[in-house]
């Protein structure tokens, strides 16, 4: 759990499934605009009643292709400080990532927790053979601006550059966290099409695929595989102890 001190008139916003407990005078709205988005800044402009509910639908839309709540709930502190807690998917740690404009971030769709209204969120395109090889989904969520995002991570959370470890490193599917863009991001074979290989993919657990981070910027990283992969990783031990069962019959009989 983080708990945040708000200023007077200081604002943050959430998923609306991590928000845990306030004090009395952080006010709660729960908006369907995207932060940092057209709408979110509609009332500020020109452009009437159906220039902003267009831009909102974009918001909603974007938000359904992560998976993720349609709505973000806001907190906003008046007549003095308050404070706000919220709460991750998953036991684990959280990470506090200040943005100073200068390098956005990208992560997976569980790891968000809270951000500072400077910090516009935004979806990127993981290209949808690479969503898929990746286990990361096609969509990651993108952060940009200014001030605190505040992610989380299952189990513990290691920070490591690429650049300190020969340039490039190799990451299971459902570990990645997030990372900083100035890292380039691929998905690439465990290794040549052999019989190791074909090994590898059977009883290693991992697959065909592993995800890597080459470059200068930190990534980080959870020492606790994502639900999702944790529930296709239950299914494949299954799958793998009923054909080694099988197969260990046909040897003793």
């Amino acid at each position: 759990m983080v708990t945040c001190q708000l200023d007077a008139e200081q604002t943050v916003y959430s998923d609306a499934n991590h928000y845990r407990w306030k004090t009395a005078n952080v006010s709660i709205e729960t908006r369907l605009s995207t932060p940092g988005s057209e709408s979110d800044n509609q009332p500020k402009k020109s452009g009437g009643f159906l220039a902003g509910a267009l831009s909102a639908a974009t918001d909603v839309a974007k938000r359904a292709l992560t998976g993720q709540s349609l709505a973000f709930q806001w907190f906003h502190a008046a007549g003095g400080s308050g404070l706000i807690a919220f709460s991750g998917d998953e036991p684990g740690q959280i990470r506090v990532i200040e943005l100073d404009g200068s390098v956005n971030w990208l992560a997976e769709r569980h790891a968000f927790i809270c951000a500072e209204s400077g910090v516009a969120f935004d979806i990127a395109y993981n290209g949808l053979n690479q969503g898929r090889r990746s286990g990361e989904g096609v969509f990651l969520e993108k952060f940009s601006g200014t001030g605190t995002l505040v992610l989380a991570g299952g189990g513990s959370i290691v920070e490591i550059n690429p650049k300190d470890y020969g340039g490039k490193i190799q990451v299971h599917g459902g570990a990645v966290v997030a990372f900083a863009e100035s890292v380039q991001y691929g998905v690439e074979m465990i290794g040549s099409l052999n019989a190791q290989t074909l090994m590898t993919v059977a009883f290693g657990g991992q697959g065909l695929s592993v995800i890597s981070f080459s470059g200068d910027g930190p990534v980080l990283l959870q020492s606790t595989l994502h639900r999702t992969m944790e529930r296709d990783e239950q299914t494949q031990n299954q799958e793998q102890h009923r054909v080694g069962s099988g197969l260990l019959d046909r040897l003793t009989q």
